[in-house]
């Protein structure tokens, strides 16, 4: 804190600015913190949740005997707890034939293989009547509470007025947590076959780390081996209970998951390189603004967001995973959210537009876009190279918070290095615009950076 006002040329008046000043629109947070307006009691169970995420379930608690991870952290934890991860999941089947569907292997235990067990003799492997394998990534769940916020009808509303050639469509699904409940419309997920937070945390406490729960309390059998299972699995079912405050630890997941806040977007808007993403028909399946619903949570009601994602199933061809989940065929995959693209370092399902710059990582990710988006891609490409940088630009603000110069979600002295030339003060004669360096510490988009901003910096450096 000291270091900054010294080195600022403000002196002892920043100091004043931060004792005296109301600022009426602060950084937005970054990625892996609460979601701001949250009561004391939901920061609380924000906290709490956060703890469980990341403290492993033990065989003794029921893990296993199966599993990919033992913490939620395990996968999500780039560039916080609660983000991507470079961990993959192989999900197999048998492919579908001019006479015959794809096959899930149920019996063998498909679709997902568990790859790690605590004794060998119960470990999965791929069925050898699998002759189809994927890879899937670990993607974010940062906003998720306000992507569960967006009303039903919104969605379907987009289904039903998308912008000619396109045909997605909703994924409805049943939530775990109402087995007798009406069907809702999926938005988690490769292929939005998860409607619900709720949903999100008992699925996974099942199929990642082998945690049964009164929603699913069959254990997964190593290969679909029911003899194997009981000889491997020595907790009684369900394993996951409620403890002394009354919350599951499926539960405690979902409390930290909901609360979590949307990635940061900066500038906030106005880029070229957006008008162009959107000229290009990019913006036709990813979306980019909502306002949210009424829910149980103000801080998560009424709220503009600008994921960039429809959350419809759309075919794109040899881009599908060749995969069955619920309604979603084998070449469909669900728009993903964009927000959070500048820190990932690697792009699709499966993470295979990885190993160059982001803007190569970008490319090689939109060429792999057939199907329906085939014309979109093909636009992309026929732009200009001064075109794509601008693009390349809009895109690398999806994910990095006000002064972050590196974009590596943190606020500190290699930030304020770069940042500290910036400072314009108050009406510039040149202001600035958000294709301008200068707009990433333009925090209330005014066209400069001054003495309100310093401030608000000196509040993200010091984490206030």
């Amino acid at each position: 804190m000291k270091l900054l006002i010294d080195r600022s040329p403000f002196g002892a008046f920043g100091a004043l600015l931060l004792a005296g000043i109301a600022l009426p629109q602060e950084a937005q947070p970054l990625m892996g913190e609460p979601v701001r307006g949250l009561t004391p009691q939901q920061l609380a169970l924000f906290e709490e949740g956060r703890a469980a995420f990341t403290a492993p379930v033990l065989p003794s608690e029921g893990a296993g005997p199966v599993f990919n991870e033992l913490t939620c952290a395990g996968c999500h934890n780039v560039p916080a707890i609660g983000g991507f991860g470079a961990r993959r999941v192989t999900r197999f089947g048998v492919a579908a034939t001019s006479t015959s569907p794809f096959q899930a292997l149920e019996g063998l235990g498909g679709t997902l293989l568990q790859d790690q067990s605590f004794t060998t003799a119960c470990r999965e492997t791929v069925p050898t009547q699998a002759n189809h394998t994927a890879l899937r990534g670990t993607p974010i769940l940062f906003g998720s509470g306000l992507i569960e916020a967006i009303a039903d009808v919104t969605l379907v509303d987009r289904a039903n007025n998308q912008p000619s050639g396109l045909v997605g469509r909703v994924h409805t699904t049943v939530p775990l947590e109402t087995p007798s409940g009406a069907r809702r419309i999926g938005r988690f997920g490769w292929k939005g076959g998860i409607a619900t937070v709720d949903s999100f945390s008992i699925d996974a406490a099942l199929n990642e780390m082998g945690l049964t729960s009164q929603f699913l309390p069959q254990e997964n059998a190593p290969n679909g081996d029911l003899a194997l299972l009981a000889q491997c699995d020595t907790v009684a079912d369900p394993e996951d209970f409620p403890d002394a405050a009354g919350f599951t630890r499926t539960d405690r997941f979902t409390h930290f998951q909901r609360y979590l806040a949307a990635p940061a977007q900066t500038p906030r808007s106005g880029m070229a390189g957006e008008t162009l993403f959107g000229a290009v028909g990019c913006a036709d399946c990813h979306v980019p603004r909502y306002v949210t619903g009424q829910v149980a949570e103000d801080a998560l009601s009424g709220r503009e967001i600008q994921p960039y994602a429809d959350f419809l199933l759309h075919d794109l061809g040899a881009l599908g995973d060749g995969i069955v989940e619920g309604e979603a065929t084998e070449t469909e995959m669900m728009t993903r959210p964009l927000w959070g693209l500048a820190q990932r370092p690697s792009f699709l399902h499966d993470g295979r537009a990885t190993g160059g710059t982001f803007e190569q990582n970008v490319a090689a990710a939109v060429a792999e876009h057939g199907g329906t988006a085939t014309p979109s891609a093909q636009a992309f490409a026929a732009l200009s190279a001064a075109e794509k940088d601008l693009v390349y630009r809009f895109l690398g603000s999806l994910g990095r918070a006000e002064f972050d110069w590196d974009t590596n979600n943190t606020i500190d002295e290699f930030d304020w290095f770069f940042i500290y030339p910036l400072m314009t003060g108050p009406e510039p004669a040149t202001p600035i615009t958000p294709d301008d360096d200068g707009a990433i510490a333009d925090v209330d988009r005014d066209g400069d950076f001054d003495l309100v901003e310093f401030g608000k910096l000196q509040r993200a450096f010091s984490g206030q």
